[in-house]
Formats: structure tokens, C-alpha cells, sequence
């Protein structure tokens, strides 16, 4: 019998993997020897498909350019989509995210592509566990994934600031039933994640990106417009403006 969940699940999934191949070539480079070195990690809305849909990425950087901040991107990712030059730089596209992976594949990589591009002193962690929605994976099994993650990365820095997703929702028309209910229960399970994997020297932070968010923000049924990227790059940066190091 066809489940009630399949149809708007699979326009969900597809969504959410739509990024090109390619990008998930890793790059070869030199640990960063910056005073705030961030990782973007996650999935496809960390990677972005520009023009089709955004990543927040570019939106903050310029906002970290304009408050005079210091800092470098690291990932094993270069995207290969094209951006304007700002304040005379080339944007910086080094990332971790990958458009349809899972909890379970970041967590079975995450230590591998850290060994690669050194600590990072602050990690985004976008969307936890959205893909893991998607293809019905069970929501214990996400939040334990998740944790681990956070494990491997304080394992290997243990002064990491780590600030993570209450993640924003899908187009309001296909988040059905199973998905409200399990993006409701991510959302006040970050909370509960940052709360208990902070420690005297590494900070998790919530950071939520689901209040005011709305249709407008989307140019498709999961992925951000322009507006969609700035509105979620304005929240990282009201968390981030306060931690990094001058």
C-alpha cells in the first residue's frame, strides 16, 4: 500500500539532493592558520546551487567583512558556482556540506574531512538530521548521530564553539504531519543537545532559525532564496559577533 507520506516526501528528497556531484569532490589544502577558522557543516543548504537556490554562506561573510572580523572558511568543498567580487575579495567557498547526506554519512566522514582541514575554532552545523527525516530513518537514531558528531569535534578541539540549527522548515504545503512533528521535536532538541554537550571549554549554542521563517524565503520546497539565505545568515551572525576573536 502506498503510504500518505510517500509523494510530498519524495518532492521533499529531492530537494534536499539536488546539488551537483562535483561539488563533493574534496580540495587539497593547507591547514588555515586563521584566528577564526569556520566550518559550515551540513547538507545541501550549506552547499547551495546558486543560481537555482542559495546557500547562507556568501550572505555572511559579507556581513562578517563589514564588521571587520577576521576569519577563514574551511572545508574540503569548493562550490562551483560563480559570486560577485565584495569589498574588492573573492568570496571564500571552502565548506562541508553535501546536498542529501544524512547524520549517519557526516558522522561516518566528519573525522576524516577535520584530519584534513585541521580544527576548526567554530562549526555551523546546519539542519541536524533534516535528510534523516527524509528518508525515514529513525529520530533516536538522528539525535544520536548527532552527538557523536559533536563528540569527534570537540575531540579533536576541545575550545570549539559549535552553534547548531534549530532548523528552519520546509514549504508550508509539504510539510506534512510526520514532518512537522519531527522538525517540532529537532526543535527542542537542540536545546536539549546544546545544553548537555557543552563543556567549561567548548560552547554549543542554538541558534533558531525557525522563528519568522516563512514560504518567501524559499526558492523551491526546502531551499533558500536570497532572502531565505540572508535571513539565516543574520541569525548566525547575531551569534557569531560576540565570539570571535578580534
Amino acid at each position: 500500500m502506498t503510504s500518505k507520506f510517500f509523494f510530498p516526501l519524495m518532492i521533499f528528497l529531492l530537494g534536499f539532493s539536488s546539488c551537483g556531484e562535483d561539488s563533493e569532490t574534496p580540495t587539497a589544502q593547507a591547514p588555515s592558520t586563521s584566528i577564526n577558522k569556520i566550518m559550515p557543516l551540513g547538507a545541501s543548504r550549506v552547499e547551495g546551487a546558486r543560481p537555482v537556490f542559495e546557500s547562507y554562506r556568501f550572505e555572511l561573510w559579507k556581513s562578517l567583512l563589514d564588521g571587520g572580523f577576521t576569519f577563514d572558511y574551511i572545508g574540503t568543498i569548493d562550490d562551483e558556482a560563480s559570486y560577485p567580487t565584495f569589498s574588492s575579495q573573492t568570496f571564500d567557498d571552502d565548506h562541508e556540506g553535501r546536498g542529501g547526506w544524512t547524520s549517519g554519512q557526516i558522522l561516518s566522514e566528519i573525522s576524516t574531512w577535520l584530519t584534513q582541514t585541521g580544527s576548526p575554532d567554530i562549526v555551523l552545523f546546519s539542519s541536524p538530521g533534516g535528510n534523516d527525516a527524509l528518508n525515514r530513518q529513525p529520530y533516536e537514531e538522528a539525535v544520536a548521530n548527532v552527538n557523536a558528531i559533536i563528540d569527534i569535534i570537540q575531540d579533536k578541539n576541545p575550545n570549539v564553539t559549535i552553534i547548531i540549527e534549530q532548523p528552519a522548515p520546509a514549504r508550508s504545503d509539504v510539510m506534512t504531519p510526520a514532518l512537522t512533528k519531527y522538525f517540532n521535536d529537532m526543535y527542542q532538541e537542540v536545546v536539549k543537545i546544546a545544553a548537555a554537550q557543552s563543556t567549561s571549554t567548548s560552547t554549543v549554542l542554538p541558534v533558531d532559525m525557525a522563528t519568522g521563517f516563512n514560504d518567501s524565503f524559499l526558492a523551491d520546497n526546502v531551499h533558500y532564496n536570497e532572502a531565505g539565505a540572508k535571513f539565516i545568515a543574520d541569525r548566525y551572525y547575531e551569534v557569531l559577533r560576540n565570539r570571535l576573536q578580534q
